[in-house]
């Protein structure tokens, strides 16, 4: 089993040491969150809170993520790095590729490039981009993304995207994983056919609903005997015996942090105390599993 620890919405000094202290304590991965803006008036629900409020949001300190990646990744030397998930719908697919292959040459191909539609009609808004029809454009977008980060020229004909034939250099040495986020039937499929691996948000869906939908789909497609990843939160993932548990359900990463990243307000919880937290698990839990 591997581990990822999440820590978003804290004060931006804190995230380097956070990332030394993680790789050091047997850590896998480090999740990082994506936001762009935060609209002063909106009617967007957030789809992982009971009661889909997003005024926690408001006043938090999010780094692009690239950039921040990248500054991490300058200060570790196995940790991996997993956005989760950058709101690709959005965004330029070759943009998003030339980042993308840019971050995994740096790191030495540290890079789980998750992605996934925004909840907010506002980030398609502003970014310019119609909301109609984002699925089919976060399709698309995912297979460009794909297409440039393999090296060689790739040219793509689509109904969105009408891209000439164009190579990007330098190229990883391998492939970057895509790690599709989300719980929607549309999510489960694009993770399933397209990507190499699906993300849990979370959120009061029931998991093992999610996974079996998941794999349904899978066998369906023939994908079924494939390398996949299966990045879930989840209470298991705090116990030896619940690691186990998700692990024989076929998940491969669990993600966990100790706050509760959805409240009003700074984040106020000293460097010192996160540290610790990270630490703790590592000798309880991960030192258990994976000896």
């Amino acid at each position: 089993m591997r581990f990822t620890y999440a820590e978003a919405m804290t004060d931006p000094s804190f995230y380097l040491p956070l990332a030394r202290a993680a790789e050091a304590a047997g850590y896998t991965s480090m999740s990082v969150a994506d936001s762009l803006v935060y609209p002063r008036e909106s009617d967007s629900t957030y789809p992982y809170t009971a009661d889909g409020n997003r005024e926690f949001l408001e006043d938090k300190a999010f780094i692009e993520t690239f950039t921040l990646i990248a500054a991490m990744g300058a200060v570790t030397s196995t940790l991996r790095f997993t956005p989760f998930v950058l709101k690709l719908a959005v965004r330029p697919p070759v943009l998003v590729a030339k980042q993308a292959t840019s971050i995994a040459c740096l790191t030495g191909g540290r890079l789980g490039l998750g992605v996934g539609l925004s909840p907010w009609r506002e980030d398609f808004q502003v970014m310019g981009v119609p909301w109609e029809r984002r699925g089919k454009r976060m399709d698309e977008a995912v297979d460009i993304v794909r297409g440039l980060s393999a090296g060689g020229y790739f040219e793509y004909h689509g109904e969105f995207f009408d891209i000439p034939a164009i190579k990007m250099t330098p190229a990883p040495a391998e492939p970057i994983p895509i790690l599709v986020g989300g719980h929607s039937e549309g999510a489960l499929r694009r993770a399933a056919v397209r990507g190499d691996g699906w993300m849990h948000g979370g959120g009061q869906d029931d998991l093992d609903d999610l996974l079996a939908r998941l794999n349904r789909i899978r066998e369906a497609e023939g994908k079924a005997g494939e390398p996949f990843e299966v990045h879930v939160i989840s209470p298991d993932a705090y116990t030896a015996d619940g690691v186990k548990r998700l692990e024989d359900k076929g998940v491969t990463d669990v993600i966990v942090g100790f706050r509760l990243p959805y409240i009003k307000g700074p984040d106020t919880e000293p460097l010192d105390k996160k540290i610790a937290s990270l630490e703790r698990f590592a000798e309880s839990v991960i030192a258990t599993v994976n000896g």
